[in-house]
């Protein structure tokens, strides 16, 4: 365990890439969410989806994590195991850091309604029907997903190649064009958007989390044959 531990603080080396390119994000499309609030006429509450802009940069956190830190660590003869275990643990850190804030700023949206312009970034109601904490999980379960979709996907490259990926890709692009085909010949989106709204926000995150523990399995595998 201390040497996984290592392998976090290795990772944490470079704080900009886990942890301020993320706040920075967050902070820019949050800044730009409300002046865009401030410009809509209106007293009705105001919506956006600005606060999904620092999910998505965890998916190059996960590239990079794979790319750029697993050649250095195998330079300093550390074991595949404990860089796996080591990165998925800075990656769960580092998105708990991320819901959390989604909590206080949740909060703070609703003791000043919407920052004074009844403008919510933070709170919005289908995420946070199931409470703070629900939320915060949601927020917590969306940023480790995106991460290890990076990360499955660099290592994927790292251990067999691009054609291997571009193939793979390829699958993956006609499967969900397959399913969309099936669904709208069998007419079937009024069942799969009513699925959705059945299962809510909380009951998504908690998919999210099987879809987590699958492409970590499958990245664990490839890990085995990743080429630094």
């Amino acid at each position: 365990m201390l040497r996984v531990l290592k392998v976090v603080r290795l990772q944490l080396i470079n704080k900009q890439t886990y942890i301020w390119v993320p706040l920075i994000v967050l902070g820019g499309a949050l800044l730009v969410s409300l002046l865009i609030y401030a410009m809509i006429p209106g007293d009705g509450p105001k919506y956006g989806g600005g606060s999904q802009a620092p999910l998505w940069s965890f998916l190059f956190v996960g590239i990079q994590a794979m790319t750029m830190s697993f050649p250095f660590s195998q330079a300093m003869s550390i074991t595949r195991r404990d860089f796996y275990l080591g990165t998925l643990i800075t990656a769960m850190m580092t998105s708990a850091i991320l819901g959390v804030i989604f909590i206080l700023g949740g909060l703070l949206e609703l003791a000043t309604n919407g920052w004074g312009i009844n403008g919510y970034f933070f709170h919005l109601p289908w995420v946070w029907e199931s409470g703070p904490l629900g939320a915060g999980f949601i927020y917590f379960t969306l940023a480790l997903l995106i991460f290890i979709s990076g990360f499955t996907s660099a290592t994927i490259y790292k251990s067999w190649g691009p054609m291997v990926y571009l193939i793979i890709s390829l699958a993956l692009t006609l499967l969900l064009l397959g399913l969309v085909y099936l669904v709208s010949r069998l007419e079937l989106w009024g069942n799969v958007w009513m699925g959705i709204l059945d299962l809510g926000a909380l009951g998504l995150a908690l998919w999210g989390l099987v879809a987590i523990v699958v492409m970590a399995g499958i990245s664990f595998l490839a890990f085995r044959r990743a080429i630094p």
